[in-house]
């Protein structure tokens, strides 16, 4: 679930979208070669897990085909209550002393039975206070979760090669952006998609802490369907501050003040989990200073929330671009609609930079 040969197509399948990326690696870098985002039925994807596999599977052929996808090697993920992350302290030893046993040490982290997951790990290094133990990231994620996911893109056509974690998917998205770390204290990853917000905090380019906050965007939609009584598509229009007649340029156009109201409201409950996330990471790391937080997802784009959090939790808060360091051929692709819905492609571009072999 790790690491970063031959160049992989990143597939994020969220709960609202999917969303495709592909890139060319070349002498001045990395080009995109492919982009497309397709909207899913709603309930097709609950908590990360895939309830309606016909829908999922419709949609991923639709994308190949209007895509004419020659590659049909993926790089996908998956996230929600069937993952598990924790970073844990364990005596110093080799990595393959490390596989050998790490079945019997994630017993006691893993709420669940150890056969009915798959075990990932990644050694951090050693153990700023105590040199003779080590800091390791394991991961956990449901097999049937997993065989879900393989078999709608099997299905589709597609051959998964590597199967990530959201949250490590964006971490890669940040790390391709910033040739070394811009910033003199911890960075905050948060990934805000419809029902569910990713937390990665780095310490350089490594993981130090993750949590996923069950709430999202569509808590925008539900507040404004019912406060102001209108449909689903009304309301989705109206939370990226569009008006009900169809306008749903978010740079452009006025919110009502009702809307307004509501949005402000879903922003603070959203700032007050991500500081929520702060203070977690903060009573284990307490010498470490957060001198960013970045904002991706669908619904990063909401209108005036990077401004809530940022006013929320003290620290300097923006939209994460991951398209800010890719090559985008004009002649090729609308770049202004891009980089308009890019906060919505980091998972996907973090997967895209996946190669053959990753681990």
């Amino acid at each position: 679930m790790f690491g970063k040969s031959k160049n992989l197509v990143g597939l994020d399948i969220g709960s609202s979208s999917i969303k495709l990326v592909e890139l060319k690696s070349g002498k001045n870098g990395d080009e995109l070669v492919h982009f497309r985002m397709l909207p899913l039925p709603p309930e097709a994807i609950v908590d990360g897990a895939i309830m309606n596999s016909s829908a999922v599977v419709d949609a991923l052929n639709e994308i190949v085909a209007a895509e004419k996808l020659k590659n049909k090697n993926i790089a996908t993920s998956v996230s929600g209550n069937s993952v598990i992350i924790k970073k844990i302290r364990l005596p110093q030893m080799s990595m393959q002393e490390l596989e050998e046993s790490i079945q019997w040490e994630a017993e006691q982290y893993i709420p669940f039975d150890i056969a009915d997951v798959n075990l990932d790990v990644h050694i951090l290094g050693a153990d700023e206070q105590n040199v003779d133990q080590m800091e390791v990231i394991l991961v956990a994620a449901k097999k049937d979760m997993i065989s879900d996911h393989i078999a709608v893109l099997m299905e589709a056509g597609l051959v998964p090669q590597v199967m990530d974690v959201d949250v490590f998917a964006i971490g890669n998205a940040y790390e391709r952006n910033f040739s070394q770390d811009p910033a003199a204290g911890a960075v905050v990853l948060a990934n805000i998609g419809a029902n569910v917000i990713n937390v990665n905090i780095l310490r350089g380019f490594n993981t130090s802490f993750t949590r996923d906050i069950t709430i999202g965007g569509n808590q925008y939609t539900e507040e404004i369907q019912k406060q102001l009584s209108v449909s689903q598509e009304e309301a989705e229009v109206l939370k990226l501050g569009g008006d009900s007649g169809g306008d749903s340029d978010a740079s452009s156009t006025v919110i009502p003040q009702e809307v307004g109201t509501i949005i402000r409201s879903v922003s603070e409950s959203i700032a007050t989990e991500i500081q929520r996330s702060l203070d977690f990471y903060a009573a284990g790391a307490s010498d470490d200073r957060i001198s960013k937080v970045y904002l991706m997802g669908g619904s990063s784009r909401v209108i005036g929330l990077a401004s809530v959090v940022e006013n929320k939790i003290g620290i300097s808060t923006e939209i994460f671009n991951p398209f800010k360091e890719i090559a985008i051929d004009p002649k090729k692709f609308n770049v202004s609609h891009i980089h308009d819905v890019a906060p919505s492609a980091a998972v996907a571009l973090g997967l895209a930079l996946r190669k053959f072999g990753d681990k």
